[in-house]
């Protein structure tokens, strides 16, 4: 390439450096939030507002649940996916941001040629050429730049919707493993009602053959027996199905997993929520919704700055000589500089609609980055108040089945010393057992809502950069 043509490029580049650009500038769309949460829990914690810890998960005390969500953070098919949308957004940026740059080619050619030419007739001739060109839009208006910009906020979004996801994963990976135990609980406590109905209904049949009870007494408790074995089968029904529902949500097929342990075993932690002002910073939907604005907002500009001229520098810069041999010879430089200006006039209102278009975008984009705001808060809320409430109601229906529990061996007691019938033990037993059951069905509520509290708080992610 020649010495002019060389100096050429840089010149392109320090030209860039005076490019203005056209259209609005990004602020943060204000949000007012409140100074406390309305719910927050009255303890000595609440003095000095924390937030989860990156694996939130390990507080509930479950070596298997780590396992399960391990397993889930490596073969998860979604996660999978987010994370190869990343790579396409990185890699849309960088195409992007190529318009920035110049563009270099290299090209060389070789021709032989016949030809005739009067009164000397046929004559050969050879022809060599090597050619270094580059072209460069001068980004004058900020178009590119725009464009750049525009891609890489969509690049970053999608980190964040990557982040999203894996929270969503994770919890759904918790909530999922606490209703298999739950099924279990549920199993155990009917088949364990069912063991003792049987029992019941054996000493019964006893009794009537020595005279004692009536017939009346055994099929009464008969239909005890039968209610309680009942109601085993959709329970195991809920049990596989949730294994089967935690299996793809780990990556495995149905059979490749089976889940032990009881609900007992999981520990109910105390979760703070931090303070509403920071809840901004600790949610990576909300991060994602403000990136999708940045983003909308450099469209913006691109479309205005597509109003205005665009010009374009070329310049061309090689040899070219009749033999190889002398191609590289100075005497055969050659070299061509090009600068273009194109001004839009008329293109059916496709450039002012593009600007207007991408202006409602971002007036659509701010809508739902205000309802994603409001959402988060209303989330915190929401689980703060089901993790009270449940924690509440769990405390109270231990109360009850421990009071079951007593009525039920008073009326066994009373019942083989002959002061109540068997109508009276049913109805104890049914009151038992329900209270039972409703007990593991409580556990498994409050520590859903715990689950939701961590996914409301964000998890333990926190942005990196607030602007």
């Amino acid at each position: 390439m020649t010495r002019p043509a060389i100096k050429f490029v840089p010149a392109l580049l320090c030209a860039a450096l005076i490019a203005c650009t056209v259209g609005p500038a990004y602020r943060r769309p204000e949000v007012t939030l409140p100074a406390q949460w309305r719910d927050r829990p009255a303890s000595p914690a609440a003095s000095a507002p924390a937030w989860p810890e990156a694996d939130w998960w390990r507080a509930f005390g479950s070596a298997r649940l780590n396992e399960l969500i391990a397993e889930a953070e490596r073969s998860n098919d979604d996660i999978a996916g987010a994370v190869a949308r990343v790579q396409e957004a990185d890699a849309q940026a960088r195409i992007a941001g190529a318009a920035l740059l110049p563009s270099i080619d290299a090209s060389g050619s070789g021709t032989r040629q016949r030809g005739f030419v009067p009164l000397e007739g046929a004559q050969l001739g050879n022809s060599f050429n090597a050619i270094l060109s580059a072209s460069y839009e001068l980004d004058f208006w900020g178009k590119n730049r725009a464009t750049r910009d525009a891609a890489r906020a969509a690049a970053i979004g999608s980190r964040y919707d990557r982040e999203t996801l894996a929270l969503s994963i994770v919890s759904s990976v918790a909530v999922t493993y606490f209703q298999a135990l739950e099924a279990r609980d549920r199993i155990t406590v009917a088949q364990n009602n069912l063991d003792n109905a049987q029992t019941i209904l054996r000493g019964l049949v006893l009794e009537q053959s020595a005279g004692i009870a009536t017939a009346l007494d055994v099929a009464q408790q008969e239909t005890a027996v039968a209610l309680l074995a009942a109601a085993v089968p959709p329970l195991l029904q809920q049990f596989r199905q949730s294994v089967n529902a935690l299996a793809l949500l780990i990556g495995r097929t149905p059979e490749d997993l089976d889940i032990d342990g009881t609900l007992a075993e999981v520990i109910s932690p105390e979760v703070d929520a931090g303070l509403p002002s920071e809840l901004l910073s600790r949610r990576p939907d909300v991060a994602s919704a403000e990136e999708q604005l940045i983003a909308a907002n450099a469209d913006i500009r691109a479309a205005r700055a597509a109003l205005f001229p665009s010009i374009q520098l070329t310049a061309n810069g090689g040899f070219e000589s009749t033999a190889l041999a002398s191609l590289v010879n100075p005497r055969n430089r050659v070299y061509a500089l090009t600068g273009g200006a194109t001004q839009p006039i008329f293109h059916g209102g496709a450039l002012l609609g593009q600007y207007r278009y991408t202006q409602a975008r971002y007036t659509e984009l701010l809508t739902n980055y205000h309802k994603t705001v409001i959402t988060a808060l209303g989330n915190v809320e929401n689980a703060l108040i089901a993790a009270q409430q449940t924690a509440l109601q769990q405390s109270r229906q231990a109360d009850a089945v421990a009071k079951a529990g007593r009525a039920y061996q008073y009326s066994q007691a009373q019942l083989q010393a002959g002061t109540v019938n068997v109508i009276t033990v049913l109805n104890t037993e049914n009151a038992l057992f329900s209270a039972q059951d409703a007990l593991v069905q409580v556990k498994f509520s409050h520590l859903q809502a715990l689950v939701d509290l961590y996914n409301a708080l964000g998890g333990g992610w926190r942005r990196a950069s607030s602007g």
